[in-house]
């Protein structure tokens, strides 16, 4: 005859507590399971709502139409310690001025008369006009400064408001359309592969370079639209590029 089993042995008040505690704990953790859905979804609908408040409170770039840039940029450029438009001369000796030369023929950028540099030699295709996330070809960029183009370099170390909107401004619509803006950093040539100690700014046309402590869309702007060719609107052309207005 088979041995009873253990619920067998069992009297009937004892199974009887041995089901409740079966119910307890089961319920326990339909209770822990609740109680843990919720403190996800807590968590989940914090960060939704935090994530909202920080898009619809964030910085939003300022907006402002070429006309009243340029009319803001003299008082733009003694705010942003801008320096006076500075001449730097062709690059020496002077019949390599203008040179096409291979990649691995370029001089080193200390070998060019201003950091960054302004005319020299230069590889045979140009660089494109554009907003530019990292260093491009410098000497690519060269080549288009002999066509007219205009550079607003800024230091990589930059951030905040106003290098936004200025990279929004030249990103977007005609005023940008033969200006190249890029952080300026070229790992492997020394200090003239950064921009000059207390600049966070440069523009750059053909042999003309202009400095600034810090980054000021209008300053950049009334650079831009005197020294890139053709200037922005009916201005004159204050620039030196050999070649003005040409393709790039």
């Amino acid at each position: 005859m088979a041995a009873p089993t253990s619920n067998e042995r069992l009297t009937k008040a004892e199974r009887k507590e041995q089901a409740r505690r079966e119910r307890a704990e089961l319920q326990r953790k339909i209770a822990r399971s609740r109680r843990n859905r919720r403190v996800v979804g807590v968590v989940l609908l914090l960060a939704a709502v935090g994530l909202g408040l920080f898009w619809f409170l964030r910085p939003q770039p300022v907006r402002a139409t070429p006309g009243e840039l340029f009319r803001a940029a003299p008082q733009a450029r003694e705010q942003a310690g801008c320096g006076p438009v500075e001449n730097v001369g062709p690059f020496q000796p002077e019949g390599r001025n203008a040179v096409h030369v291979p990649v691995e023929g370029m001089p080193p950028l200390s070998a060019y008369p201003s950091v960054p540099p302004a005319s020299g030699p230069h590889f045979e295709i140009p660089w494109g006009a554009g907003v530019y996330d990292s260093p491009p070809p410098i000497e690519r960029v060269i080549h288009s400064l002999e066509h007219g183009a205009a550079v607003v370099w800024y230091s990589p170390e930059v951030s905040g408001v106003e290098l936004e909107r200025l990279r929004t401004f030249f990103g977007s619509g005609a005023a940008g359309a033969r200006v190249i803006v890029a952080p300026y950093e070229y790992v492997g040539e020394g200090e003239a592969g950064t921009l000059p100690a207390g600049a966070q700014m440069a523009m750059v046309a053909w042999q003309n370079v202009q400095s600034c402590a810090s980054v000021n869309l209008a300053a950049a702007f009334g650079f831009t639209a005197n020294y890139g060719a053709p200037p922005f609107g009916q201005r004159p052309y204050r620039g030196e590029a050999p070649e003005p207005g040409a393709q790039f």
